[in-house]
């Protein structure tokens, strides 16, 4: 594991190599690239938020980019709640004009860039301070489902921001979560596809909406305590559950220490409220939310998982009748029909 530290920068991860028998597929400046978003898609009502995807079907891989505002707005606030073993990340700025989920691993950060590049056009290529573009970042390795070295780059990220649309999420495997995976606790041939899901809620003008790109090593749980993704028995089409998974391991010699769970494994959560928190409250409210997500992935924040949450507040309302923990329980509700939205 490499763990690196610079001012409002930080990137830790663990990398898996992957062995080829000839020469790997790279990336090519002829790749096909799709933008399609697709008939499976959450229709909601957040002018402030516009969501572009873009994808290499070679490999396939794909971008989610989230951008707030339009060419003339300010910065939003952001508060990044980073946990897990591994994760990829870059932009903990406290503002942000745009986020930017990829597979790929650490090469997938680069797929930012095109977003950054696609911000700076549009203003105009204008340094002032505060036009400078903010786009933070975040990964998921999903190079194990694919025996290729294909990853999200600048020419995807900017593909993804050119095809923004409002009020429009595709759900499934599509954008970041192409080829992403959850299930994996025993062997990661266990693993289903899982993908990218959202949910909306509008209370009053009060909104929040969230999204997730689904690749983790835990399975998922709906809220009657059942698994409905991962850890599938491909033979009796039976799913195993936590307590028989681990009683499985111990039995086998594979639950000792020195067992390391399936790598590459990530959930990235982005939650977007236009109720008006600011400072510690947002932090605090980001920690709420993402603790809540073990409700309904387990196990989650795994030494194999790189979980990244990033919670937004475009401060265009002023809630006085609810307490910011109350708000907290609503956006994580919000958060667990995200994840089960996130299935093929």
């Amino acid at each position: 594991m490499r763990f690196l530290t610079l001012t409002r920068f930080v990137i830790c991860a663990s990398v898996a190599g992957i062995a080829f028998a000839q020469d790997p597929i790279i990336n090519d400046p002829e790749l096909d690239i799709d933008t399609d978003f697709g008939d499976n898609v959450l229709e909601f009502d957040f002018p402030a938020i516009q969501i572009g995807i873009a994808e290499y079907p070679d490999g396939p891989t794909g971008v989610t980019v989230l951008r707030f505002g339009n060419a003339t707005s300010r910065a939003v606030a952001v508060a990044v709640d980073i946990r897990g073993g591994a994760p990829g990340f870059l932009g903990n700025y406290g503002l942000v004009h745009a986020i930017t989920l990829a597979g790929g691993s650490l090469l997938g950060l680069e797929a930012a860039s095109g977003v950054v590049e696609g911000i700076y056009e549009e203003r105009g290529y204008n340094t002032d301070w505060e036009l400078i573009p903010l786009v933070s970042a975040g990964v998921v390795f999903d190079f194990h489902q694919r025996d290729d070295s294909i990853y999200p780059d600048k020419r995807l990220g900017r593909a993804a921001f050119d095809n923004i649309e409002t009020n429009q999420f595709p759900l499934g495997a599509r954008g970041a979560g192409i080829s992403a995976t959850v299930g994996k606790l025993v062997d990661f041939s266990a693993g289903e596809p899982a993908g990218q899901g959202a949910a909306f809620l509008d209370e009053d003008g009060v909104k929040i909406f969230a999204c997730v790109i689904l690749n983790a090593v835990g399975v998922i749980y709906d809220r009657n305590g059942d698994i409905v993704l991962g850890d599938l028995d491909a033979e009796s089409r039976a799913r195993s559950g936590l307590g028989t998974n681990l009683e499985s391991q111990i039995g086998s010699g594979r639950g000792n220490r020195n067992n390391i769970l399936p790598s590459g494994n990530t959930t990235l959560t982005v939650v977007v409220t236009n109720q008006t928190i600011l400072g510690f409250d947002l932090v605090q409210q980001a920690r709420q939310v993402h603790s809540s997500m073990a409700r309904a992935i387990q196990p989650f924040h795994t030494r194999t998982d790189g979980d990244v949450l990033w919670f937004v507040s475009t401060g265009a309302v002023e809630l006085t009748d609810i307490s910011l923990t109350d708000f907290g329980i609503m956006a994580s509700e919000v958060v667990w029909d995200a994840v089960l939205a996130a299935h093929p």
